[in-house]
């Protein structure tokens, strides 16, 4: 980077943003800053910025041009804009079909085309690693412990179960103990997740240490505007929830605040380490495809709902070898949330929370997928109790997949479907 090159930051919330406007401030350029209105945090004041709402479309390119910002990070976290609560400008209504082609699909496709639509607009999109490469995990120890024994067989079923997700845009952090995965991080983030490990029986500070974060990018993923990070607040939830140490994948994770994330890692006894990047070496077999699908009851999936039934069928399949993800929540074709260790009801709760985010004003939207593994006595009652709360979530229905014996005794369950207004879809699996 040629000194005193201004970059443009697109700022979300947190305090990343911050640190890479420091990090190239420190290596003699300059930043402008333009920060989105309820995202980007107050010190953003610090340096050269604009504040913008989700609208000001026209506002945010007319600023970085006037500030002749054309290299631009997009940094920070973000969540689903309510469309109709932002206060649109000109430029929001010239854009407008681009804008509403962004909000369909999951985070790494609607972040590519957020990377097209500034690069169309004359930008160039830098990554965090191209402007601040301080910031990246190195590999091996980066503090004074190191995994070992269980945990790092723990860690390497995380990277598996990881990859694994990775065709259906999930599971950028997974936690894993004594070789059982126990949560895998959805829409609500790697913090909100680590809450929820923290609160599953038998874990906490008061609990054995044992267990492992990982995290990483997912394959394929927009590393330009997505890079997975990790902070002292991340350490401090590890140690919360019980785990012995935090594995993330060297020269694809941001290290926020290092000095700090370092000294509390140690002084709570957490180990932090980088891996080199890369597939697993041996890659577990997935559960074939569904060959036959059945509607139980008089009420059909949409188009849209069937697309969700798909990517929700491709992530509980990809789960299906490592004995986790039985259940999913999928809207428009993204994972909201996928089942680990708090069970179906549980999950189904917390994506409900995610769907909010979303702004949807109509009625049954998302789908429920739930893999039947075999039959089981206590499937009928648990299906029973599931559509039952994804009436009460307005949810547009429930698709479940598994082999025939474990589908025949669900088949009754159609008129309770059509009472409660959902779609039931069996498909046979192959």
């Amino acid at each position: 980077m040629a000194a005193m090159t201004r970059i443009g930051i697109l700022a979300g919330g947190g305090r990343l943003p911050i640190t890479i406007a420091q990090s190239v401030a420190a290596r003699g350029g300059a930043v402008h800053i333009v920060g989105i209105e309820g995202e980007a945090d107050p010190d953003i004041a610090g340096f050269p910025h604009t504040w913008v709402n989700w609208g000001q479309i026209g506002r945010m390119l007319a600023t970085l041009r006037a500030e002749d910002a054309r290299e631009l990070v997009i940094a920070g976290g973000v969540r689903r804009p309510d469309l109709w609560r932002v206060r649109p400008d000109a430029g929001l209504f010239r854009n407008l079909p681009l804008i509403i082609q962004l909000l369909a699909g999951g985070d790494d496709s609607v972040l590519k085309r957020v990377v097209r639509f500034f690069e169309g607009n004359g930008f160039m999109v830098r990554g965090v690693h191209e402007v601040a490469p301080d910031l990246l995990a190195d590999s091996g120890r980066l503090g004074s412990l190191a995994l070992g024994g269980q945990d790092l067989d723990d860690a390497e079923l995380g990277f598996a179960v990881r990859w694994a997700l990775g065709p259906v845009d999930a599971g950028q952090a997974v936690v894993t103990a004594r070789g059982k995965v126990l949560a895998i991080e959805g829409a609500e983030g790697t913090d909100a997740m680590l809450e929820r490990v923290a609160a599953l029986p038998g874990r906490g500070r008061n609990g054995p240490r044992e267990g492992v974060l990982t995290k990483g990018p997912k394959p394929g993923q927009e590393l330009r505007v997505d890079m997975p990070a990790i902070g002292p607040r991340t350490v401090e939830r590890v140690a919360t929830a019980g785990l012995a140490g935090v594995a993330v994948e060297a020269g694809g994770v941001l290290v926020l605040d290092r000095g700090e994330t370092v000294r509390r890692a140690d002084a709570l006894g957490c180990a932090l380490q980088g891996f080199a990047r890369g597939a697993p070496a041996e890659r577990l077999a997935a559960v074939g495809p569904e060959r036959l699908a059945r509607l139980v009851g008089r009420i059909h999936p949409r188009r849209r709902d069937i697309a969700d039934i798909e990517t929700g069928f491709a992530a509980v399949a990809a789960l299906a070898p490592f004995s986790t993800g039985r259940s999913a929540m999928v809207l428009r074709r993204y994972l909201l949330a996928i089942e680990a260790a708090e069970g179906a009801a549980a999950m189904l709760q917390r994506a409900a929370a995610s769907r909010r985010q979303w702004g949807l004003r109509w009625r049954r939207a998302g789908v429920l997928v739930r893999r039947a593994d075999s039959h089981d006595a206590a499937e009928e009652g648990a299906l029973r109790s599931l559509l039952l709360q994804a009436a009460a979530l307005e949810l547009a229905g429930i698709a479940v997949a598994g082999p025939p014996d474990a589908l025949d005794p669900l088949q009754g369950m159609g008129r309770l479907a059509d009472d409660l207004g959902l779609f039931l879809v069996l498909c046979e699996a192959a």
